[in-house]
């Protein structure tokens, strides 16, 4: 079957149109064509390129090429805070049928190439005129690829995301990407920003950041950004700027093949194989280096129509959706309308936590923040530190001086909880202890206004038991944040057995305001990502126990790509706190939670992990602290890696149906939202439960399905 690119169609698209005006400039012989990209909506629905739209960039064209009097150069740029976003996902989102999806890919990856060659090889009948980007916002993937076709960039200083994000979504910059940059910035820089930044959580680089690694001609201030923008072209049409000759000579020979091999290495270090997207985009910027353009757009678009109908970008695409759709929008919440305003928060401890807590409290919502602590050194240690990092928000331009001065005013200690009575929120973030959260809670209860908030950030503690002795249970709740605050972006909302619908409504809006994506959980210990995440560990432990290798086990699951290794995870979350929520865990439901044995040794040892990192930099086991966790007895029989795998893939299959059977959460999909936004999964898994049902470990425990076929798989 084939799709012509003249017939290829999306019902659903939003149309990014192509605007065209012409602007005399001084000393120009000829107007200049500008084209804006605008999808009639404002910068909270970004432009993106559909068939449609892209049709439209097409036309845009054939009227310049008419224009009277002939165009002396055509430039784009994009709405206001938006240059593009790139190609519209939802295409690929609305295939349903397997034999259409590769060849509506090639056709959309073949009128993607015609449409953005002809904006920017400046070709108009039988003359070219020189082509320019004016980058005034976002651009991401397609957008950016737009912009590397012109002749010349301008980037304002004020764009907040430029990116290649392809690699990360299962696909490969299918545009002309891999080809135009490489032969722009070298294939070292090209490698960052293709396959290092997106692997990296997507990682964007900023305007100024984009400007120094060789991307834009000029860097201008984003005030008055499209007149400076138009001023500098015509600098240039005039011959007073050549932007040419300021780039730096790119790199051929062994440094490109050095670089393409890094980024192998790094590819095969985040992904171990698991996806095949990063080692396409690769071979295409090996290919860079030598091949015609029309080669190279060929072999993108038979990329783009091979990695169109993998099971890893479909689990992608359901990630994006969770986490562009439904992480904006928690399933299950009462009507927002009964939250109560934030005027004042209290924060009850003064440790690492506490002030993390703080800090996002005071910047995001802007209203005074106190803390307190029984001890006043401690107490003022931890204010301190919220200072500190306003101070390093500023330093790197987050915020304004004036912000840095109110934020630190507003974040002030007390020793006594009386500080807390015109609080309209209090959150603890003391020892994880029940009897001590409760006497925190009771102390609280006898201080603050009736309408105020009560919430804990305790990570696996039964919340409804820590309000069980209070006058007004009705108003506490859970918000439990992921370390570090500042960057996690998922928080748990735990609803106890008689939290009412207005502390919900009121945590839940209080996460919105903090920029922080929220999932309505039940209270059960350890909620959900902590729970699973305690449940595959314990399999683990438990496989060095019987007897597997330590390195054996631990790299057992590397297959599935993800972020980081079991051990790697618990040095990162300390080996304490890993054992406590195993501890709880263990304590309810003993017949799958192991006991922690071998954690509780590491911990008596006072160890921090099981790694070490030597004077050279590389990893290698700590031999005494493996020796605390590999104890196998006599009678133990290791497994394999692959055994260690599927026993803890089966054992989260098992762990995700029985918290779906006991409603901690409305749907599989907010199972793989937290694994996603609060443990950093990768989004080729489509969190977990996608992954679980392709490999047929979800029918295998389970008898069934967690979705049904083509909801994140290709059948």
């Amino acid at each position: 079957m084939t799709i012509d690119e003249v017939t290829l169609s999306f019902p659903g698209e939003v149309v990014t149109a192509a605007h065209v005006r012409y602007a005399r400039l001084p000393e120009v012989a000829g107007p200049v064509a500008l084209i804006t990209l605008d999808n009639g909506h404002d910068h909270t629905r970004p432009n993106t390129f559909g068939p449609a739209g892209l049709r439209s960039l097409l036309a845009a064209v054939d009227e310049i090429e008419a224009h009277d009097p002939p165009v002396a150069a055509i430039a784009v740029t994009g709405k206001p805070f938006i240059f593009s976003v790139g190609a519209d996902l939802s295409f690929r989102s609305s295939l349903t049928d397997p034999e259409r999806i590769r060849p509506s890919l090639a056709a959309l990856g073949r009128l993607g190439h015609e449409a953005f060659a002809r904006v920017g090889e400046g070709r108009l009948g039988d003359r070219k005129v020189p082509t320019f980007a004016l980058v005034n916002g976002a651009a991401l993937g397609g957008g950016l690829e737009l912009a590397l076709h012109c002749d010349y960039r301008a980037l304002s200083a004020g764009i907040p995301a430029l990116a290649f994000p392809e690699v990360f979504l299962g696909l490969v910059p299918g545009w002309g990407g891999t080809q135009l940059l490489p032969n722009l910035i070298g294939a070292e820089r090209a490698v960052s920003v293709v396959i290092g930044n997106a692997l990296s959580q997507n990682r964007m680089l900023r305007g100024r950041q984009a400007f120094e690694l060789g991307l834009g001609d000029v860097l201008l201030e984003p005030a008055d950004f499209l007149a400076e923008a138009l001023r500098w072209v015509g600098q240039v049409l005039r011959g007073d700027v050549d932007p040419v000759a300021a780039r730096a000579p790119v790199e051929r020979g062994a440094g490109w093949a050095e670089a393409i091999a890094r980024g192998r290495t790094l590819a095969d270090a985040k992904l171990h194989g698991a996806a095949p997207a990063a080692y396409r985009a690769l071979d295409l910027l090996a290919l860079a280096e030598t091949a015609d353009r029309a080669t190279g757009y060929a072999a993108e678009t038979e990329a783009l129509a091979d990695l169109s109908v993998s099971d890893e970008l479909a689990a992608s695409l359901y990630s994006f959706d969770l986490v562009q759709k439904r992480a904006k929008r928690p399933v299950g919440g009462p009507d927002p309308a009964l939250a109560r305003p934030m005027t004042k928060v209290g924060v009850v401890g003064a440790g690492l936590m506490a002030s993390q807590l703080a800090l996002v409290f005071a910047h995001r919502l802007e209203v005074p923040v106190v803390l307190t602590d029984i001890d006043q050194a401690r107490l003022d240690a931890g204010v301190a530190g919220v200072h500190q990092e306003v101070d390093n928000l500023l330093l790197r331009h987050r915020i304004t001086p004036d912000q840095a001065n109110r934020y630190k005013a507003n974040v002030t200690g007390s020793l006594t909880k009386d500080a807390f009575a015109d609080a309209d929120l209090v959150i603890e973030a003391v020892f994880e202890n029940l009897a001590v959260k409760r006497t925190v809670l009771a102390e609280l209860e006898a201080v603050v206004a009736p309408t105020a908030v009560l919430l804990t950030n305790t990570s696996a503690l039964s919340v409804t038991e820590m309000a069980a002795g209070l006058d007004h249970p009705e108003r506490v709740a859970g918000l439990h944040f992921f370390n570090p605050v500042s960057v996690l972006p998922l928080v748990e909302v735990v609803r106890a057995a008689r939290s009412d619908d207005a502390t919900i409504a009121t945590t839940l809006a209080v996460a919105k305001n903090l920029k922080k994506n929220a999932v309505l959980v039940a209270d059960a210990p350890a909620f959900v990502v902590n729970r699973l995440l305690t449940r595959f560990l314990g399999e683990v432990l438990g496989a060095t126990e019987g007897g597997t290798p330590l390195e054996e086990a631990d790299h057992a699951l590397d297959p599935l790509g993800l972020p980081m290794s079991p051990m790697t995870l618990l040095a990162l979350v300390g080996p304490p706190v890993a054992l406590h929520v195993a501890e709880t865990l263990h304590a309810a439901f003993p017949d799958r939670f192991r006991r922690p044995t071998a954690l509780a040794r590491l911990v008596e040892a006072g160890r921090s992990g099981v790694y070490t990192t030597g004077p050279d930099g590389v990893q290698t086991v700590d031999p005494d602290a493996a020796a605390l966790i590999f104890t196998p007895s006599p009678a133990a029989t290791p497994l394999t890696g692959d055994e260690v795998r599927e026993a803890a893939l089966r054992a989260l299959a098992e762990e995700i149906h029985l918290m779906l059977t006991e409603k901690i959460v409305a749907e599989a999909a907010d199972i793989d939202l937290c694994m996603i936004l609060g443990a950093g999964w990768p989004f080729h898994l489509g969190g977990i439960t996608p992954y679980l049902d392709r490999s047929g470990i979800s029918e295998a425990v389970t008898g069934q399905r967690f979705a049904p076929p083509g909801v994140a798989t290709l059948r």
